[in-house]
């Protein structure tokens, strides 16, 4: 018997992880810049993992946001928030 073999009963299992719920809809995300905490910004381009948008879009930010319009629907959100204390009064606008 290998030394690399589990033994019986000792409970062994499978963990699985959560998978991000994508949008597959008409692509309208893909148009836009959006919201996101700052802090989860820095993080995901440190470790490459994925953001959620106050809008729910789910992605990996790759591309400038300053290229493309703000999401609607993330503004919308945002400014229902409130100002926040952020002093540059731009909030987490994320990457798209």
């Amino acid at each position: 018997m290998s030394t690399l073999e589990p033994e019986r009963g000792t409970g062994t299992g499978t963990l699985v992880e959560p998978t991000p719920q994508t949008s597959h809809g008409d692509g309208d995300h893909e148009r836009f810049a959006h919201y996101v905490q700052k802090d989860k910004i820095m993080a995901s381009a440190l470790d490459g993992t994925p953001v959620v948008a106050l809008c729910g879009k789910v992605w990996v930010p790759g591309r400038d946001p300053k290229k493309y319009p703000v999401c609607p629907m993330c503004k919308e959100i945002y400014e229902s928030m409130g100002a926040g204390d952020d002093k540059d009064g731009k909030g987490g606008k994320g990457d798209k």
